[in-house]
């Protein structure tokens, strides 16, 4: 597998990373066997970087990164680069209650991935969103202070806008900004992503495939359960999903004609966008995990990225990417 260089202060990780989120929380529930099982077999093809929080299902998906590590062979676990959002914070019925950026916080929610991870040091270290009550030149100072002692390799940002990239940049080297990126979401392009590439620092594109909406698998008739975050996310809902499922449609003509799935055309249209650009695929399963890495032998030309232009132009999609509550505390929507 091509490796890629996750921003020019950053290391050098797989073209495609994976997202293991929805091993644990928000998608339904999942198979623990089978979600080893996919980590150990992205590792295997290659893959280098790994993504999750610590707030996903409260610590469930570090314990799980931590065993699949524990039970790969040697030279593998020493190849993955584990990435951590933090500052999250759940009450025991598992409710979203704001986030803390305070540098106490930071080093106290450090010291618990560690050992959850079982691991004596995180490559990349990030707030999961801006915390509004902390100047990011705080959170960020922090985490400088725990690369400074060895805990952490590299600092990341997460869905922060151009100004907020700025000061933390001003502050200490940023390595990757992570942020939802994909053929339905590009929202970075005006302004974030000009930002990052004048600074010289990556992206790491979670909701490549837009939670599945955009991944060539999900049906209109399609039943989530209760703790599937898709059951209220605007994009699935009603008309929403009608219109959206139909640019579905439009892009799996494109995909038919080149001979590959319209999830591995999605990815490689995210691959296409730039070598600062690192995919992560949200892969639950083997299966799915193969197909998208599928999409590292895709080949867009002129012809076809006009084509899925034409299909899906920018803000084609019905419906924001979050629901209403939660788009108002993301900063990089501001």
């Amino acid at each position: 597998m091509r490796t890629l260089q996750l921003g020019t202060t950053g290391p050098q990780v797989s073209a495609v990373g994976l997202g293991c989120m929805g091993m644990s929380a928000l998608y339904g529930d999942a198979d623990r066997a089978e979600s080893i099982a996919t980590i150990h077999a992205a590792l295997e093809a290659g893959v280098t970087l790994l993504d999750t929080g610590d707030f996903y299902a409260m610590g469930h998906n570090e314990m799980l990164i931590g065993e699949a590590l524990r039970s790969a062979p040697a030279a593998r676990r020493e190849q993955a680069l584990v990435s951590v959002k933090f500052g999250a914070l759940r009450d025991p019925d598992g409710n979203w209650s704001g986030h803390d950026g305070r540098p106490a916080a930071v080093k106290n929610f450090a010291a618990y991935s560690l050992q959850r991870l079982g691991v004596d040091h995180i490559d990349v270290y990030r707030i999961a969103r801006l915390d509004p009550d902390v100047p990011i030149e705080e959170t960020v100072g922090a985490i400088a202070e725990l690369v400074e002692k060895g805990h952490v390799r590299h600092i990341g940002l997460s869905e922060v806008g151009a100004d907020t990239i700025r000061r933390a940049a001003a502050t200490a080297p940023i390595t990757d900004l992570q942020i939802e990126y994909s053929l339905i979401s590009r929202g970075i392009e005006d302004r974030i992503l000009p930002t990052t590439r004048e600074l010289g620092i990556g992206i790491t594109a979670y909701g490549v495939l837009s939670r599945g909406l955009i991944s060539g698998h999900f049906t209109r008739d399609r039943k989530l359960a209760a703790n599937d975050f898709r059951s209220f996310s605007p994009r699935f809902q009603g008309e929403n999903l009608d219109h959206n499922l139909g640019l579905v449609d439009a892009l799996r003509k494109i995909a038919e004609q080149k001979g590959v799935s319209v999830a591995q055309l999605a990815i490689a249209w995210v691959l296409s966008r730039g070598g600062d650009i690192v995919p992560l695929a949200g892969a639950r399963t083997r299966e799915r995990l193969s197909e998208a890495l599928g999409a590292l032998d895709v080949t867009l030309d002129e012809a076809d990225l006009a084509a899925i232009e034409s299909a899906v132009p920018a803000d084609a999609a019905a419906g924001a990417r979050y629901p209403e509550m939660q788009m108002t505390h993301l900063d990089s929507e501001r």
